[in-house]
Formats: C-alpha cells, sequence, structure tokens
C-alpha cells in the first residue's frame, strides 16, 4: 500500500510541476510580449493597416492575421461580428503574418483588390474558400483570382499591382513588426494594446468588454 501511494503521489508531483512549468513558460511569454509592446508601441498599427468599423472607435482590435491560416478562417466571423455589435466602439485593424507557404501572395492579391476598394469582399471569399487554395502541401493562393473575378475587380490592373513595391514594403513592415512583438502565431490578437493572455473566443470577448467598460467609465 505504501509503495503504491508513493508511486500515485510521485506521479501526482509531476503533474503538478508540469502544470506549474506550463504556468510559468506562459507567464513568461505575455511578459516578453508586453515588454516588447512596451518597447514597440509604434509596431501595432501602422497608417497602412486596413480598418474595419468605425476609425474613430474607442476600442481597437489588432489581429495578425494569415489569409491561410484556419484559425484565422473560424475566427473572421467571430471578430466581425463582435465589431458590428458594437455600436461604432470597436474597430478592427488587420496586420499581416504570413507564416503559411503561400500566403505571401494570397496578401498580394487582397492588398491589390484594396486598391480598387473591394479588400473586405476579397477577404471573405479568400477565407471562405481557404481549403480549395491552401492546403499546406500544395497551396494555390493563385486560385484566389477566380474566386474574385465577379466582385467588380478589374483583375488585370490588380495582377500588375500585386507586385508593385508598395504591396512588398506593406507586406515586410508587417513581417517586421510581428517579430518586434513576438507574434508567433495566428491569429495574435491586441485589445487597445494588451495582448490576449489565454487564447480563445470567450477570452477575446471578455477582454473587449472589460476595454469597453473602461472607455464608458472615462
Amino acid at each position: 500500500m505504501n509503495k503504491r501511494w508513493m508511486v500515485f503521489a510521485t506521479a501526482a508531483a509531476v503533474v503538478v510541476a508540469f502544470a506549474a512549468g506550463v504556468m510559468i513558460f506562459r507567464d513568461r511569454s505575455q511578459q516578453e510580449v508586453a515588454r516588447a509592446l512596451q518597447s514597440n508601441n509604434d509596431a501595432l498599427v501602422r497608417a497602412h493597416s486596413p480598418v474595419y468599423g468605425n476609425p474613430a472607435a474607442r476600442v481597437t482590435i489588432v489581429e495578425f492575421l494569415d489569409p491561410a491560416c484556419e484559425t484565422c478562417r473560424a475566427f473572421y466571423p467571430i471578430v466581425k461580428g463582435m465589431v458590428n455589435a458594437g455600436f461604432g466602439q470597436i474597430r478592427l485593424v488587420v496586420r499581416y503574418a504570413t507564416l503559411h507557404k503561400g500566403s505571401d501572395t494570397a496578401v498580394q492579391i487582397l492588398e491589390a483588390a484594396r486598391q480598387q476598394g473591394k479588400y473586405w469582399e476579397a477577404v471573405e471569399r479568400a477565407l471562405a474558400s481557404q481549403p480549395q487554395w491552401a492546403a499546406h502541401h500544395n497551396p494555390r493562393p493563385e486560385l484566389i483570382w477566380g474566386l474574385i473575378a465577379d466582385t467588380g475587380i478589374d483583375v488585370a490592373k490588380a495582377r500588375a499591382a500585386a507586385d508593385s513595391p508598395e504591396i512588398d514594403r506593406l507586406l515586410k513592415q508587417d513581417a517586421a513588426d510581428m517579430r518586434a512583438l513576438k507574434v508567433d502565431k495566428t491569429p495574435g490578437f491586441f485589445v487597445n494594446g494588451t495582448p490576449l493572455r489565454d487564447f480563445g473566443a470567450a477570452q477575446l470577448k471578455a477582454l473587449v468588454d472589460q476595454e469597453l467598460a473602461k472607455a464608458r467609465g472615462q
């Protein structure tokens, strides 16, 4: 009995130690993100970043998004719903984190569509059809051109713009800001400058509600 108890106690101690290690690692990672944000505050929102919602909203959700990321696809309607339900008090700022193969080309297409005022239509088409073009073993982002052709976009003009130095600079700036802010997975969220500590839709909504309450109390 004593031997069994000792085995059980040892196993329990290992589990507790592992859980504590995970918490310490997570806290340390969050502290690193917070320190990075303090020293790179300008890296959070850039003038070139797409904005959905009221530009003057009091609460800003910054999302580092990868068009080829399945979780980004799942979160898009959730975040859009938060903005739409915010009565002009919430806005979404999109930054790019092209971590998947082919996603840089996808961003070039989205940005070329933005130059013609078709950005959000292109984003929604690209995310809705993600399984068709974003297979990790064989990504084919060029298929997005056909998927957005009926949005009213001038495809020939957009194709020429996709390889422009302007869009290339945008991609490089977002990649540099992603590294500076220690964003290493997508989607990466910040709400009014506060990084999302525990990932999840409920956690994101709680953080947004917290910032809304602060804004109303001002």
